[in-house]
Order: C-alpha cells, then structure tokens, then sequence
C-alpha cells in the first residue's frame, strides 16, 4: 500500500543514569539530615557553645595579645576542637569562632582588659 505510513508503538526505556540519580541524591540528603537531627545527643548544641566561647577567647588573644598568627593559634585548642573554624577581623580586632549550623562566638580585643567575650544569649 502506497502512501500509508506504519506508526508503531513507543519503545519503553529505562531512566538514564542522570535522571535517577536527580531522585536519589536528594532522597538521601533528607535521610542524611534526619539521621543527623536524630542523633544528635543531648548537649550537643552546650558543646558547641562551649567551644566557640573557648575558641575565640584563646584565639583573640594569641592573636591580638601575643601577635602570632591566627593559623598558629589553633595549636593552643584542646582535644577534640577540629569542628571550630575560625575568622579574624583586623580592623574591629575581633575574631569569631564557630561550628557550622549550631554555635557562633565574637571575641573583641580591648586595651587594657584584653580579649572579652560579646553577650549571647544561652
């Protein structure tokens, strides 16, 4: 038969390996957080409060009492404070130490009192 034309029907094919992992990626980040707000334990967030207040005091002061740079500062951390990250601020001589997603601290140099904390609510 001239002139007809035969349509056949679509063949099915699996997702590519990108449009799978579109779904399983973000599925998993939700796992992950949830996991992560599950178990943290009690005190976690003190902890971390802790350990920027520590953080920064000790820092503002090895840095702006004692003049060593900022990177040497951590070597005055205890055991178990890899989590605090740490940011200077030359012209407000001030650094501020925190740990991602749970505590921030703000210690400022003052002439003649040295390194003091700014109030946070706790």
């Amino acid at each position: 038969m001239k002139g007809k034309i035969e349509v056949s029907s679509p063949v099915e094919t699996k997702p590519s390996r990108w449009r799978r992992l579109w779904v399983v990626v973000p599925v998993m980040a939700i796992a992950a957080l949830g996991w992560g707000a599950a178990t943290r334990g009690p005190g976690m967030v003190e902890q971390a409060q802790a350990g920027t207040d520590f953080g920064a005091r000790v820092a503002c002061s090895c840095h702006f009492v004692e003049g060593r740079a900022i990177d040497d500062c951590r070597a005055d951390f205890e055991p178990g404070m890899s989590m605090v990250r740490l940011s200077v601020e030359e012209d407000a001589q001030a650094v501020t130490a925190s740990v991602p997603l749970l505590a921030s601290t703000r210690a400022t140099f003052r002439e003649g009192w040295g390194c003091l904390l700014e109030p946070w609510d706790g």
